[in-house]
């Protein structure tokens, strides 16, 4: 037997080939690194630092500020090359390991006495500019302070036109093809004066590229000015604090996830520390908050105020950077703990997880098992939604998401993985809005269906509970025990003579309508109108427990109804009524087979069976005994509170088997009425005689009973059982008579 859902199609494709293509443009997405949400990855590894950072371990790592302070001692920036070298010789002997500048002395010291003595143009200054000119120059002097310790100096790398090109000190081997088109490129270098960049033990860029939001989450270790591979500051003051002459780059062929197929970094190993780093070079940083121990101010080194012993016990062995923190000189940016840091600090930063071993890292299949996820969290969300419904397919949502999140806080947590979890969270929040979007309107062409289906011949309450749960339809071809109603307009054919066809449908309009609300407020479902009739029917395609009494009840409205519509519409302006109304219903109560039935070209949804034929016979006899409703047998067991009456025994053409044909005439009112009760006594007594063949009994019965008869509306009934009586007495029955009437008539 076929059901409501094979009847009103899911059609999988509605949903399924949408969600499929919304799980595809997620995954293009992805591989194309779409800059929206990679910056939304790239905001939850931040929210994962600030809720854990980097403990904060000591490292021989310290930075030297030249914050206001020590501009306001020492006077205003830049400072004379001859201070500088104060500050080298003094970090020199106090132990560093390395000093490294973030800072670049591209210009010539403007303080050193041989620029001043070129300033000098009148004769009577000539001595000093002669005196000037033998005092040893200023950046020769930083120079030599700087050759006497193992200092990095810095650059600058730009895009502009070439006019610089920097050269390493650091030596480098390649293990693997040289991944330099993996390298962040650039055209020109800001450079030290040459005699500084000589002197320097090490030389490394100061370049730090912060993401689209500004934000600086990798420190770029190596970067690229033509063929040239260039390291960065930290990396260079590393290298040279060990004293090592090379640094090694582990490189891979065609894996890595930015490098597009070309060679890609792996890692570096500088001295005995290996760091791991993206196919581009960058280390991933993971900061720690600051330390008060960790930045001493320039002015406490240059103006006595740390004693030698207190000099080396904060420097001695120790990798120190020296930067600008003062007003006006301070490179800012951000970082995912704070918004404004010093560039310096990236750099120590940087050097500090390359001695620590502390690594934030992006493994090489992290990319691998986002996209796994995606598809994976997608297909099942896909499959499970439309079984689960909006509301469990929320909370399962909910959970892969939040499981996602969690797995990835996990790995970033237990170690230091960076897991991406907005992909695959986007994957289940897209699929999810666009599956539940779908099935929305999939629904909503259900309830369509379903009204356009049964709006027509159901009441608004029943149309709306079948549109709630489709369930509870079982269409095309259910068997059901149900009550049938056929009525029909007495001598129609004769009201159509009289009326033009507008007229004749302007009258039906003011007869059905008010006919088919009293149906339908009593749970029927309207077959269909033949003409002037109606055919309706109780119990399809919901259940009705009390389809018998709303039959009953309905059919009795019916008749009151038309009563007042015979005393209302008469002379009603803009209302054709032919005078007299009257109506004949059948009642009939038994098994049906109703569903939807028709062609392939149109379905209806109706019912057939021996009930619905018997119950069309039953209301053709109404007129025969001049009675408005006529019920069969098995409806009048069903309502037995109801006033009825058996008023024959009838075959109905087509029909072999008597049906005992009854008169509705009242509710349970009328059947507790005493005169009603003594009456219908009676009607059954002369019946009896009537079939017993005692004529005179019948006849003297009918009598008795002759105005009650009238005033329930059996004395059709009554004179019809007269004329029989006379009849069969004039030509007496055959023996064989078993008081059955044959109708010859539908």
């Amino acid at each position: 037997m076929a059901r409501a859902q094979d009847i009103i199609p899911a059609d999988w494709k509605v949903t399924l080939l949408p969600g499929l293509a919304v799980l595809v443009l997620v995954l293009a997405l992805q591989l194309a690194n779409f800059p929206l949400l990679a910056n939304l990855g790239r905001l939850v590894f931040d929210a994962y630092q600030r809720a854990e950072p980097r403990s904060a371990e000591q490292a021989p790592v310290r930075v030297v500020d030249i914050d206001e302070e020590s501009i306001r001692r020492f006077g205003q920036w830049p400072w004379p090359r001859t201070q500088m070298a104060e500050l080298v010789r003094r970090l020199g002997e106090g132990g560093s390991a390395t000093i490294a500048f973030d800072i670049v002395f591209s210009e010539a010291d403007r303080t050193s006495p041989p620029r001043i003595a070129e300033t000098l143009r009148s004769e009577s200054d000539a001595r000093l500019a002669d005196t000037l000119r033998r005092l040893p120059d200023s950046d020769a002097v930083f120079a030599e302070a700087i050759a006497a310790f193992p200092v990095v100096s810095g650059f600058f790398l730009t895009q502009d036109p070439l006019r610089s090109q920097a050269a390493p000190k650091a030596g480098f081997a390649f293990s693997g093809t040289p991944p330099t088109e993996a390298l962040p490129t650039y055209r020109n270098a800001v450079l030290p004066l040459p005699p500084i960049a000589a002197a320097s033990a090490g030389f490394g860029t100061l370049t730090l590229q912060g993401d689209s939001d500004g934000i600086i989450r990798r420190a770029p270790l190596l970067a690229r000015q033509g063929e040239q591979v260039l390291p960065s500051l930290s990396l260079e003051a590393l290298r040279v604090a060990q004293g090592a002459g090379s640094i090694l780059v582990k490189a891979s062929d065609g894996s890595g996830n930015v490098s597009g197929g070309r060679s890609a970094v792996d890692s570096l190993k500088v001295g005995q520390f290996v760091v791991p780093t993206n196919a581009a070079g960058e280390l991933w940083m993971y900061y720690t908050r600051p330390r008060a121990d960790q930045v001493i101010p320039a002015w406490k080194i240059l103006s006595g105020a740390l004693s030698p012993a207190e000099l080396e016990r904060l420097f001695a062995g120790q990798i120190v950077f020296v930067g600008t923190g003062a007003v006006g000189l301070r490179d800012l940016v951000s970082t995912p703990l704070r918004e404004r840091e010093l560039g310096v600090m990236v750099h120590a930063q940087a050097a500090e997880q390359m001695i620590l071993g502390r690594f934030l890292v992006r493994p090489d299949w992290a990319d691998g098992l986002e996209r796994a996820l995606v598809v994976a969290f997608g297909l099942v969300l896909l499959i499970l939604l439309p079984r689960l419904g909006a509301a469990k397919g929320a909370v399962l949502g909910l959970f892969v998401a939040g499981a996602t999140l969690a797995g990835s806080w996990y790995a970033f947590h237990r170690a230091h993985f960076l897991l991406d979890p907005i992909y695959p969270m986007l994957a289940v929040l897209a699929v999810y809005l666009t599956e539940t979007a779908l099935t929305y309107y999939r629904e909503e062409r259900r309830r369509s269906y379903i009204h356009r289906a049964f709006d027509r011949y159901l009441s608004p309450e029943l149309v709306n509970r079948i549109a709630a749960d489709p369930r509870q339809l079982e269409l095309g071809g259910e068997e059901r025990e149900m009550t049938v109603l056929f009525c029909d307009i007495r001598s129609f054919s004769r009201i159509s003579e009289r009326l033009s066809p507008k007229d004749i449908i302007a009258f039906l309009i003011g007869f059905l309508t008010p006919m088919c609300d009293i149906l339908l407020a009593r749970k029927a479902t309207i077959d269909k109108f033949i003409g002037d009739a109606i055919l309706a029917f109780w119990n399809a395609p919901l259940d009705d427990p009390r389809q018998y009494e709303n039959a009953a009840r309905g059919a009795l409205a019916m008749v009151a109804r038309l009563r007042e519509l015979n005393a209302e519409m008469p002379g009603k302006p803009g209302q054709p009524w032919p005078g007299e109304v009257a109506i004949g219903i059948g009642l009939n109560a038994g098994p049906c087979c109703v569903g939807n039935m028709g062609s392939a070209q149109r379905l209806s949804y109706s019912l057939i069976g021996d009930t619905v034929n018997l119950a069309s016979r039953i209301e053709g006899l109404t007129k025969y005994y001049g009675i408005p409703i006529a019920i069969g047998e098995t409806l009048r067991a069903r309502i037995p509170e109801f006033a009825t009456i058996e008023i024959d025994r009838v075959r109905v053409v087509g029909r072999d088997r008597p049906e005992a044909i009854a008169a509705l005439v009242g509710d349970e009112t009328l059947a507790a009425d005493p005169a009603w009760r003594a009456f219908a006594e009676a009607h059954a007594a002369m019946l009896a005689a009537y079939r017993a063949r005692a004529w005179e009994s019948a006849l003297a019965l009918l009598d008795a009973t002759r105005a009650q008869g009238e005033s329930f509306g059996l004395g059709g009934v009554q004179a019809l059982f007269r004329q029989r009586i006379a009849a069969l007495v004039a030509a007496p029955p055959p023996a064989d008579w078993d008081g059955v009437f044959a109708a010859t008539e539908k």
